[in-house]
């Protein structure tokens, strides 16, 4: 239940229970005036009977009353705790996007500048940064919007002046330096 559900129930219960202890006080003044007067032991009993009903009913709902308020208070005070816990996980999250946003930055900038010692051209940089993303010769040829053709011969370009052999061996080049080895971790 939210805490809304429980501050709705809590005007019903509370009329409830002003509604039963009027009943138990309405029969408790009508008993005792009936007593004064002299009457039948019939008549007491009933009127001790809604007395009776009137006090247990108020009893139950003041009982169900505080329950239902405790419930709302703890509910409140754990949104609270939540709120709190979800403000430090998202500033969390948000620091670690800035680290990670300055490591990228940094490897994107190492990456740069690995293609300007191989002397590429810019055709053939963004060629190579499609391949170290995973991207086919397909793939790469429909982002760049050139042949399949041209996409395979760029990249050849880049192996030959990177001296790789290959798609394995560019990606083997950059991931080398960022995995750290076992020992190192």
């Amino acid at each position: 239940m939210s805490e809304s559900d429980f501050t709705s129930e809590r005007p019903l219960l509370t009329l409830t229970l002003v509604a039963f202890l009027l009943m138990a006080s309405l029969a408790a003044v009508d008993l005792v005036s009936d007593l004064r007067e002299g009457t039948t032991v019939s008549h007491v009993v009933v009127e001790g009977t809604i007395l009776l009903v009137g006090f247990l009913g108020a009893a139950l709902v003041a009982r169900k009353l505080f329950r239902v308020t405790a419930l709302a208070r703890t509910a409140s005070e754990e949104a609270r705790s939540l709120a709190g816990e979800l403000a430090k996980s998202a500033a969390e999250a948000e620091r670690w996007r800035g680290e990670a946003r300055d490591l990228m930055r940094g490897l994107s900038e190492a990456i740069d500048e690995q293609f300007d010692r191989w002397q590429l051209s810019p055709a053939e940089k963004e060629v190579g940064l499609l391949l170290l993303k995973g991207l086919s010769h397909r793939e790469i040829a429909e982002a760049r919007s050139v042949t399949e053709a041209t996409a395979r011969q760029q990249a050849r370009a880049v192996y030959k002046k990177a001296g790789l052999s290959g798609r394995h061996d560019l990606a083997a080049f950059f991931l080398e330096d960022l995995i750290l080895p076992v020992e190192e971790r």
